[in-house]
């Protein structure tokens, strides 16, 4: 495979891209952007390798999935810029029990991905709505599916399983886990950072985004997972409950006569940071926020990982090295000094001052489990993916 390798992560809203220079063996960025507003005021953003501004530009009113990507690849196309694109690789959130590795995208395997929308419907449909309007506009275009689930496809059989008679994990309903891409980075980064005894040691990642989750790593692989057979599970996150009893499910139908739709709109968008707080799904406002139930929000987010990450810890055998990851994890200070505090049972002991400067590493030289800061970069796991599946796998 000769030429550059574009990813693509589309949302909701918005369509996140970016492109790498697939004859590198390093893959490195060459520029990245986003087309946001999706269905309102939508704009084009793009930077160049060097963070240089090369696209700020209203492209129009409403826009839907296929109007953003017919404009961003006429962007692409009179960029004057001598780059191939080789190929395109999607992140997709869900891959079920079928899909365990990245895939090439065809009609087939589109139609199978479509049928587990409703597992995660705040990102598959709007992951597939960018392959099908992509593959309408470059139908020669080689398209490869990269999957969330993927990193956890080898989870012990007893993380697996819920405690349902046989036939229905073998109708597939079981724990996947999700955000396995920022996963996948962090365990081939943390022994790069942490140095390589870290690379066979207990540690738990915390993915602390608008989507929030916990995963325990025993030797750079998977063990176990807050999230499940949905994005639902777990932690509480920016709109979506987390963890909730099975049975509070059946009361809002049965007793307060809600409808299904009702309810997967109360757990999936009005839930979480946003529900328990009244004011935003934004931890950014929380924390600048001085109201009693923005400090609820926090307390609540910081005490149920708190309680995720001792029943992880219980399930890897004890702590070597706690990883705070994504937006929150990375860029929120107090909220990182919180978690370490709750966590001083396990001997976790803070460096207050590493921790306002981020890292990398924010832990005391005598704390039992050392703790580090470490940006995810989902986008280069993708962009490796799918060279992978176009060429052969590659040294990281």
């Amino acid at each position: 495979m000769k030429g550059d390798i574009l990813v693509l992560n589309s949302g909701s809203s918005s369509i996140k891209f970016g492109l790498y220079d697939g004859d590198d063996g390093g893959l490195p960025l060459l520029g990245r952007g986003q087309v946001e507003g999706l269905g309102a005021a939508v704009r084009l953003c793009a930077v160049d390798r060097n963070g240089e501004v090369v696209a700020d530009q209203t492209l129009g009113e409403g826009l839907d999935h296929g109007q953003a990507m017919a404009a961003l690849v006429a962007w692409g196309r009179h960029r004057e810029v001598a780059r191939e694109i080789a190929t395109v690789g999607h992140r997709v959130v869900h891959g079920g029990a079928r899909f365990k590795a990245a895939v090439r995208v065809d009609t087939a395997v589109l139609a199978e991905l479509e049928r587990l929308n409703p597992l995660a419907p705040l990102h598959q449909p709007y992951n597939l709505a960018g392959i099908r309007a992509l593959a309408e506009l470059e139908p020669a275009l080689p398209q490869v599916a990269c999957f969330d689930t993927a990193f956890h496809r080898k989870l012990p059989p007893l993380a697996q399983r819920f405690a349902l008679p046989r036939e229905y994990f073998d109708a597939g309903i079981r724990r996947y886990g999700f955000h396995g891409l920022s996963y996948e980075y962090i365990a081939e980064t943390l022994p790069q950072v942490a140095g390589p005894a870290v690379a066979d040691s207990r540690a738990i990642v915390a993915h602390l985004g608008n989507g929030a989750s916990l995963c325990a790593l025993r030797g750079g692989q998977s063990i176990d997972t807050t999230m499940g057979f949905t994005a639902l599970d777990g932690l509480p996150m920016g709109t979506r409950c987390g963890n909730l009893d099975p049975g509070v499910v059946l009361y809002l139908q049965d007793t307060l006569g809600m409808s299904s739709a009702e309810v997967a709109e109360l757990l999936y968008h009005r839930s979480g940071l946003l529900g328990v707080s009244g004011i935003s799904n934004d931890m950014r406002q929380l924390l600048a926020s001085d109201l009693p139930s923005a400090r609820e929000a926090i307390e609540l987010y910081t005490y149920r990982i708190n309680r995720e990450l001792g029943a992880l810890t219980a399930t890897l055998g004890g702590l070597d090295a706690l990883v705070f990851t994504a937006g929150i994890g990375e860029r929120a200070a107090p909220i990182r000094a919180r978690v370490c505090e709750l966590a001083s049972w396990l001997g976790v002991r803070l460096d207050a001052a590493a921790n306002e400067q981020h890292g990398p590493r924010i832990s005391t030289a005598d704390s039992a489990a050392s703790v580090w800061v470490i940006p995810t970069n989902e986008e280069w796991m993708i962009a490796r993916h799918t060279r992978e599946v176009m060429t052969g796998p590659k040294p990281s």
